[in-house]
């Protein structure tokens, strides 16, 4: 199906076209409608790597690409790809970008993989582990027991995401906790699992933005849900806890 070595693989492929492209001079295309949405030669070389690897290894697989859409997406594997997961920061020459590539199994996500070239990190699945490698040497990851939200630091990519009824809910949450920190993209859901840090919470996920976390964050001993407490994989509106007591306190918090 899937082994370490093989997501370690893709995330190779993917680096040696994002890396030389970070904090250097390049095009920046905007793919959005009322709202900047950029993409760079990075994200779409990137995933043309990474697919080309994957259908190459697994033909029967499907995959499910940001920048390339769908291929095979009702195959019983299906690969989940976003190149360059916080292509804002990657363009403002800010580290805490990375690439997500997941594994599903019949719509659910068993491996993941997400790295970080520019600091040579990269957090992956390795069979009922999730494992670190970069500075300080490998290791196994794992969340930390934070007992109540006063004592928890939570992480978002802007608050900016949230309006209506979700810009309150969100605001009561913020108010509950000790810290928060903005702008991780990715980043912030590896500092769950390593133990750094204990809630991210977002809305307006794409299955792409999180397939890959889900199964690194659960066999760190996490808990990632959508903000009704079901599964994660299609995206939308999204929790990340480093224990269950602390995702449920979250959950009660968001929805009222």
């Amino acid at each position: 199906m899937a082994d370490a070595a093989f997501l370690k693989h893709l995330a190779q492929l993917a680096a040696a076209e994002t890396l030389p492209r970070f904090r250097a001079a390049a095009a920046v295309t905007d793919k959005g409608v009322g709202r900047f949405d950029p993409v760079t030669e990075a994200d779409r070389e990137a995933e043309r790597a990474i697919r080309a690897a994957i259908e190459a290894a697994h033909p029967d697989h499907g995959i499910v690409g940001e920048e390339f859409g769908a291929t095979n997406a009702d195959a019983e594997h299906v690969w989940v790809i976003d190149p360059v997961d916080g292509t804002r920061a990657f363009i403002s020459g800010v580290p805490v970008w990375g690439t997500l590539i997941g594994l599903t199994h019949r719509g659910r996500a068993v491996h993941g993989v997400m790295a970080q070239p520019f600091t040579g990190e990269i957090y992956f699945t390795d069979g009922d582990v999730a494992r670190y490698e970069g500075p300080g040497g490998a290791r196994s990851l794992a969340t930390r027991a934070t007992a109540s939200l006063d004592e928890a630091i939570l992480f978002t990519t802007t608050p900016a995401l949230f309006t209506g009824a979700a810009k309150a809910v969100y605001d009561r949450l913020e108010d509950a906790v000790r810290l928060v920190r903005y702008g991780t993209d990715c980043y912030g859901y590896m500092m769950v699992a390593s133990g750094q840090a204990d809630l991210v919470c977002e809305v307006g996920l794409q299955s792409y933005d999180v397939v890959a976390l889900i199964p690194i964050i659960e066999k760190a001993g996490g808990v990632i849900t959508d903000w009704t407490g079901g599964r994660a994989e299609n995206g939308g509106s999204i929790l990340a806890s480093a224990n269950a007591r602390l995702h449920d306190a979250a959950l009660a918090i968001l929805n009222g």
